[in-house]
């Protein structure tokens, strides 16, 4: 399993940002994501995104959070 703080730390306390469709976005958490008992992959929250990877860290979808202008 990876290590989230180790792929994501630098994102919430650096300049770093994730470019999301030509946008630098800002990382404003992440976590584990479950379906019942089950870890199916992990979630980051962007300024205007809650993206979602699968186990193998490959993107599945991503929702907007707020009106992205």
């Amino acid at each position: 399993m990876i290590s989230l703080d180790e792929r994501y730390h630098d994102y919430l306390h650096t300049e770093k940002r994730f470019n999301i469709d030509g946008v630098n976005e800002r990382v404003l958490g992440y976590g584990w994501n479950s379906e019942g008992n089950e870890i199916v992959g992990h979630y980051v929250n962007t300024e205007n995104y809650k993206l979602y990877y699968d186990m193998n860290c490959h993107f599945v979808k991503k929702e907007i959070l707020k009106s992205v202008k």
